[in-house]
C-alpha cells in the first residue's frame, strides 16, 4: 500500500505577525501549490533525498546558487525530526505502533521562502503519512502544536502557531491564542470559517526576495521580551484588526476588508524594518488600487482587488518586477486526521 499525503501552503490574511505573542490572526490554505509525502512499507527505514537535498554539484557557482534557494540543509532534516517527534508523541500518549518500517520522499511545489509556510507544510503532510501508516488518530490542534514542535524543539527554527493551526485544519481559520487559554489547555481558540464568504483575493510573490522568518521572529521575539510598549501596541491592534475582519466577514462587509488588511502592513511597516524591494511590491500593488500585505514574513504578499480590470493591471505591473500573481484557491477544510490511507 502506497500512502500519498499533502499540505497546503498558507497565507495570512490578518492579524500576522502577532500569532507568537498571544494575539489573533485569520489565514487559509490554498491548493494552487503543495507539498506531497509519499510512504510504503519496506524492510529497512529509509528517507529518501530531493533535489533540495543533494550533495553533488557541477561547480561551485551551482552549489552556491542551491545554498542561496534551499539552505544547508535541504528537507531530509523536516522529515527525521517530524518522524522522532511523532515516535515519541506516540510513546509518550501510551499509542501501540506496530513493528514495520517504510521509505519516505517529500516533493514540494510550494515557492520556496516566500512566507507561504512551505516547510510546515512538508512536515504536516509527513504527519499524515506516518498517522495512516501506523492508525493514529491525532487530533487537529494537537497535529498543530506536534509540527510546531518539530520546528521549534527539534530544529531550533522561530515560529508561530498560525501557520500549523491553518495547515491542520485547512480552509479559512480564525485563531485566538489567548495565553490563559493556552496555559490551560495547551491550544487556543481555534474556529473555522466560511472561505466562501471572502472577497476576490490575489497573492504574488517573487522567492528572491525571501525573509526567513527566524530573522523577523528573532528580532520581534527579542523586543516582545523587552515587553516594548510599541510592540505590544501593535499586537493589540493587530489582533483588533483581526475581530473586524471576521465580523466584516459574518455580516457579508467585505468592502471594508481592503482598508483593515492595508492598515496590518502599515503597522508593521511603522514597526520594524521592510527591505525596499518588499515594500516596492506592496506600493505597487496599492498604485492600481489593490490592497497589500504580506502572506508571511516577506517575499509574498495578499490583498483584495475589486474587478478583471484591476487584476489586469496587478499583473501588468508586477510582471516587469519578475512578480507572479495567482488567484488563491481554497483548500478544503480538512477531514478529522484519523489513521485512514488515502
Amino acid at each position: 500500500m502506497i500512502i500519498r499525503k499533502r499540505a497546503y501552503p498558507r497565507a495570512a490574511l490578518i492579524g500576522n505577525p502577532s500569532d507568537g505573542y498571544y494575539g489573533k490572526t485569520i489565514a487559509f490554505t490554498f491548493n494552487n501549490f503543495h507539498a506531497e509525502i509519499i510512504l510504503y512499507q519496506t524492510p529497512e527505514l529509509e528517507i529518501l533525498p530531493n533535489h533540495r537535498d543533494l550533495s553533488k554539484f557541477s561547480s561551485m557557482e551551482e552549489l552556491t546558487r542551491d545554498v542561496v534557494l534551499h539552505g544547508y540543509y535541504g528537507g531530509i532534516r523536516l522529515l527525521k525530526a517530524t518522524v522522532k517527534l511523532f515516535y515519541e508523541y506516540c510513546m509518550e500518549s501510551g499509542m501501540e505502533l506496530e513493528q514495520k518500517n517504510f521509505t519516505i520522499r517529500y516533493s514540494s511545489t510550494i515557492p520556496h521562502q516566500v512566507g507561504l509556510a512551505g516547510s510546515s507544510a512538508i512536515i504536516t503532510a509527513c504527519m499524515r503519512a506516518l498517522m495512516a501508516f501506523y492508525g493514529v488518530t491525532v487530533a487537529k490542534p494537537m497535529l498543530a502544536n506536534l509540527v510546531l514542535d518539530v520546528e521549534q524543539k527539534e530544529l531550533g527554527i522561530s515560529a508561530g502557531l498560525q501557520d500549523r493551526v491553518a495547515q491542520a485544519y485547512q480552509g479559512l481559520v480564525y485563531m485566538d491564542f489567548d495565553k490563559d487559554v493556552i496555559d490551560q489547555r495547551g491550544y487556543g481558540n481555534y474556529e473555522q470559517l466560511d472561505e466562501s464568504l471572502l472577497p476576490p483575493l490575489y497573492l504574488a510573490y517573487r522567492s528572491d526576495l525571501s525573509e526567513g522568518s527566524e530573522i523577523v521572529h528573532n528580532n520581534l521575539r527579542e523586543r516582545f521580551v523587552r515587553r516594548e510598549q510599541p510592540v505590544l501596541d501593535a499586537i493589540e491592534k493587530w489582533a483588533g484588526l483581526t475581530e473586524q475582519v471576521k465580523e466584516a466577514l459574518a455580516k457579508s462587509k467585505t468592502d471594508t476588508i481592503s482598508d483593515l488588511l492595508n492598515e496590518n502592513f502599515d503597522i508593521r511597516n511603522n514597526l520594524m524594518r521592510i527591505s525596499d524591494d518588499n515594500l516596492h511590491m506592496v506600493q505597487t500593488a496599492r498604485q492600481v488600487g489593490a490592497s497589500a500585505k504580506f502572506t508571511g514574513s516577506g517575499g509574498a504578499i495578499i490583498g483584495t482587488y475589486t474587478n478583471e480590470n484591476m487584476l489586469e493591471q496587478l499583473r501588468t505591473a508586477f510582471d516587469g518586477l519578475g512578480v507572479s500573481v495567482i488567484i488563491p484557491t481554497i483548500a478544503l477544510p480538512a477531514v478529522n486526521d484519523v489513521g485512514a490511507k488515502g
